[in-house]
């Protein structure tokens, strides 16, 4: 340094980063990052008498109904609709019984199912309504046709001059019983021929509707213009966008109802022909074969029982025998 230069400044320090950085840099955001796990769900509270106590119910549940339906009172409708009707309702029908009867216990007043059910142990008349609300009641004319075809053969085969008796099990609204009576006058090609109809069903509503046969158009679109010619009439007024069965064919037919698992059937053979179709799907396998064993004295010999589409009697195969196409004959019929 040269003589009268300024003196300069003692150097500084090198700074060290301090370990503590929250002390010497600023904080930085809280990001949150996700768990590695998802959480597990809340375990249920134990209590004293459950031993279990759930969370609330979602929504869409049990308190969202107008009324209360408790696990019980399906179980209880269950056992009933069993017993007085032989149906077998699945554990997954749950909704549609409350849809159904939820009518009932607005038209009765009752606030819950336990009082509607109370009310059904008292009033007995209410038992009809009950049944008829939970019975399904699914039909067309001319519903698995080829059945159809199959019996017009059976009648052009029969030579004795004596009523040919057919019993239809499930008539429902008389789509099918009438189907029955067009395949009747179509195989003798008359309005007369000798077939006599019995149509039953449990549901009296049903019933009513296939008495009066009077349809809606959309009901009858299907069939052929020579059908409807022939064995309808046109609906004119208040009937318009209707058809009307000729009395031709309601002549044939008788209408009555008839529980399938009462004692007694006001039914007399013998018959040549029984339609139980899609009716013993409701029931179970014990049930199915009670009826079944209480079908075969009332046929004969060549009569034959027709079965729904997705039904099958294997189980009573000491009773009888397949011919194919859910068509059956008795174990000992004649029939090749």
């Amino acid at each position: 340094m040269a003589a009268g230069d300024p003196p300069k400044p003692p150097p500084r320090p090198l700074a060290v980063p301090s370990r503590n950085t929250a002390a010497s840099t600023p904080p930085r955001a809280q990001v949150a990052r996700p768990p590695l796990t998802p959480p597990r769900p809340a375990t249920p509270a134990k209590t004293a008498t459950s031993g279990l106590q759930w969370p609330s119910l979602p929504q869409g549940t049990q308190r969202d109904r107008e009324f209360e339906f408790t696990t019980a009172d399906f179980e209880r409708i269950r056992a009933l609709i069993h017993q007085h009707a032989g149906i077998a309702l699945s554990p997954a029908k749950q909704d549609m019984v409350y849809s159904r009867l939820a009518r009932r216990l607005r038209a009765c007043g009752d606030r819950t199912f336990a009082q509607y059910l109370a009310r059904l142990e008292r009033d007995r008349s209410e038992w009809e309504t009950f049944v008829n609300s939970l019975t399904t009641n699914l039909t067309s004319f001319f519903r698995e046709a080829h059945h159809f075809d199959i019996l017009a053969d059976y009648l052009r085969k029969v030579t004795e001059k004596r009523p040919i008796k057919i019993w239809c099990c499930a008539a429902s609204t008389g789509e099918e019983p009438y189907s029955l009576a067009i395949t009747a006058c179509e195989a003798f090609d008359t309005l007369t021929p000798p077939v006599q109809i019995l149509a039953t069903d449990i549901d009296t509503n049903v019933l009513a509707h296939g008495q009066r046969g009077i349809y809606r158009a959309d009901r009858v679109e299907r069939l052929s213009p020579q059908r409807l010619q022939r064995f309808f009439q046109r609906g004119t007024g208040v009937q318009e966008g209707h058809a009307r069965v000729r009395p031709e064919l309601q002549r044939l037919i008788s209408f009555r109802r008839i529980n399938l698992l009462e004692a007694q059937w006001a039914v007399q053979g013998p018959l040549d022909v029984i339609f139980c179709r899609n009716v013993m799907i409701y029931f179970d396998k014990p049930t199915q074969y009670t009826i079944l064993k209480r079908f075969s004295p009332l046929l004969r010999p060549d009569g034959l029982l027709f079965a729904g589409h997705s039904e099958s009697f294997m189980h009573a195969a000491d009773l009888f025998r397949s011919l194919g196409r859910t068509v059956y004959a008795l174990k000992d019929s004649p029939r090749p």
